[in-house]
């Protein structure tokens, strides 16, 4: 599955307050069943301890968590009792995407299918009206576009696209202007509702602020009634971002972190340990 960078930094917060302020994932090998090698010491975002080491999670692991979890639950399909796999959870993705809107070409890129038949293979569990109604919305789309539009990427073209995201990246954090549309404010980034400052920064936003207070005064001692106008619409756009900045800095957010079950944790006398499937 993909995993954007921002889901990234969300998995790794998560593993963060599991692991008690330990900011440093461990560095451990992996283990290769098919390639029957082990891999360099990597920061494996899902790993577990085990005795004294700490140990990358397995696909034995994961089934045999995914079993204790179908147990546990006792939940039966046509008197039989219901058993998860981890294949399972790709179908049930793949049914969710295509089901939701994302054309079917596009899924198949996603879960590395050479064909497109098998992605739908995935779906087929929902009735074939829906299958039918989201083909004929593409075929409809398709007639209105241009047909070399669905032509393979170029590397020129994946090129660009990933330039853009470094092109966002600004001192105060990112802008989260849309792929293919310029600066609509002239790089006035503290002005830019589409600016989303980093934390990190809040001194410098702070320092500016201050600043713009300075310019202001000099502005109206000096009669630049201009930049007058100019700084009081740059400085209130400082001043909401410092507001919101420090709402955010002082709410509680709860994550929903996982209970320790006896399906998915076990508890010795160091204390839980949380363990992710």
């Amino acid at each position: 599955m993909l995993v954007s960078p921002e889901l990234g930094e969300v998995l790794t917060a998560i593993i963060f307050r599991v692991r008690a302020g330990n900011a440093a994932l461990p560095l451990v090998s992996a283990y290769d069943v098919f390639e029957q090698t082990w891999s360099p010491p990597m920061p494996f975002l899902f790993q577990r301890r085990f005795g004294t080491e700490d140990r990358p999670i397995t696909r034995s692991y994961i089934r045999e968590c995914l079993v204790a979890t179908s147990q546990a639950t006792r939940i039966t399909a046509a008197g039989q009792p219901l058993e998860w796999r981890p294949h399972d959870f790709r179908r049930i993705f793949v049914t969710d995407a295509i089901r939701s809107g994302l054309p079917p070409h596009i899924a198949a890129k996603v879960c590395g299918h050479s064909t497109v038949d098998t992605t739908m293979g995935y779906a087929a569990i929902y009735p074939e009206d829906v299958i039918a109604h989201h083909r004929a919305f593409i075929a409809r789309r398709r007639a209105e576009r241009p047909s070399e539009e669905y032509c393979d990427l170029t590397a020129q073209e994946w090129d660009e696209f990933l330039a853009h995201f470094e092109l966002r990246k600004v001192a105060l954090g990112t802008c989260g202007r849309d792929h293919g549309t310029p600066c609509a404010h002239e790089n006035a980034c503290v002005r830019c509702p589409l600016l989303r400052v980093d934390p990190d920064q809040m001194p410098r936003l702070q320092g500016i602020h201050a600043n713009l207070v300075d310019r202001l005064e000099e502005a109206k001692q000096q009669g630049w009634l201009g930049e007058v106008a100019a700084i009081r619409t740059t400085l209130a756009a400082a001043a909401q971002k410092l507001e919101a900045m420090g709402a955010a800095g002082n709410a509680t957010v709860h994550l929903g972190l996982p209970d320790i079950r006896t399906s998915t944790g076990r508890s010795n006398a160091e204390g839980p340990q949380v363990r992710f499937c």
